[in-house]
């Protein structure tokens, strides 16, 4: 079975990081992000994986190379012109024609059990089998609608927000967990080569736009597999610092170091995650931040609740501050 890993987009929730990378080749916990999608695959016996490139391209050839590393083997797929979550796969469809194959997010974090869905997939025959999970705080992902067969019925708006009046409980990691939780997509699916009958050639689709909503028009079984397992997804800055805070205090910690960094004696960080090569000058307090490669936070610097990184590595400052050397994003 071979695996498509979804990698092409610009990150553009995830600025400053992805000026000068794409989203999945940031650095999570010392390791490229789409490293952790790869490992996934893997563990699931799955060692064919296609990644497909666009902005940014050769962070994500730095991260992987050729996957011999990683013990698998990685083709590329570079767009010219973005294509889109089935157009990305149009692009290799006849490379997924002889068997069925899975498609997976390239900028998350998880231990579901993907073997699980792939028995439900092919239980059901289904043209497509799409991994569900409680929105248990009601965040900003598209409601996925599914009948009492746990068919695919309808893509829907986003979730009310939480309000004081709702009925709610306390869920992992202290989010509240609201009665009756919307169903959202993890960008985990398990697709039939069938599906290629609905997926447009040779132009940008989206796949729970132009694909899924067309086979289901037609009766075709798109097969909701619902699970409760571990799942982060990096799509946000505040998402991102937010897994990086979780992963940390399990392991006990407070602060991640990438290679290279130094923290002077009187200098205060907590609750932050270092790239590369930074600098931090006694008397400096950061907390809550995430510092890119190669920044030199100032003694008289405090950071808080924000992004930093070089100004020089970033093309037009969208917003923020530039304070010296640095570009300062607020959370």
């Amino acid at each position: 079975m071979k695996a498509v890993i979804l990698a092409a987009g610009f990150g553009t929730r995830l600025w400053p990081l992805t000026e000068d990378r794409t989203k999945p080749a940031i650095p999570f916990l010392n390791r490229p992000l789409i490293a952790y999608a790869v490992d996934y695959l893997a563990a699931h016996g799955i060692r064919d994986i296609i990644v497909n490139l666009h902005h940014q391209p050769e962070s994500i050839r730095r991260a992987l190379g050729d996957g011999s590393a990683l013990g698998v083997k990685i083709h590329y797929s570079f767009e010219e012109e973005i294509l889109g979550t089935s157009g990305a796969i149009d692009r290799v469809r006849d490379e997924l024609l002889d068997d069925d194959f899975i498609v997976i997010n390239g900028k998350i974090v998880t231990d579901i059990d993907l073997h699980a869905a792939m028995r439900e997939h092919q239980e059901h025959q289904a043209i497509a089998t799409l991994v569900l999970k409680e929105n248990a705080a009601r965040e900003h992902f598209s409601i996925v609608e599914i009948d009492g067969r746990r068919r695919v019925t309808h893509f829907a708006g986003f979730p009310e927000t939480v309000t004081a009046e709702a009925s709610a409980t306390e869920a992992g990691g202290g989010l509240l967990k609201i009665d009756n939780a919307p169903l959202m997509f993890t960008g985990i699916q398990v697709l039939s080569p069938r599906i290629f009958d609905y997926v447009p050639r040779k132009c940008f689709s989206h796949s729970t736009i132009h694909v899924y909503p067309c086979a289901i028009a037609d009766g075709k079984p798109v097969v909701a597999h619902i699970t409760n397992g571990n799942w982060f997804e990096m799509s946000t800055l505040d998402r991102y610092l937010e897994a990086s805070l979780s992963f940390m205090r399990k392991a006990g910690a407070s602060v991640i170091q990438g290679a290279g960094c130094s923290i002077e004696s009187g200098a205060s960080v907590e609750d932050a995650v270092l790239w590369e090569r930074v600098h931090v000058e006694s008397g400096a307090r950061v907390r809550n931040a995430v510092i890119g490669d190669d920044v030199r936070v100032p003694a008289d610097a405090v950071i808080e609740n924000a992004v930093v990184v070089r100004r020089r590595i970033v093309e037009e400052v969208e917003r923020g501050t530039v304070i010296g050397d640095n570009l300062i994003v607020p959370l």
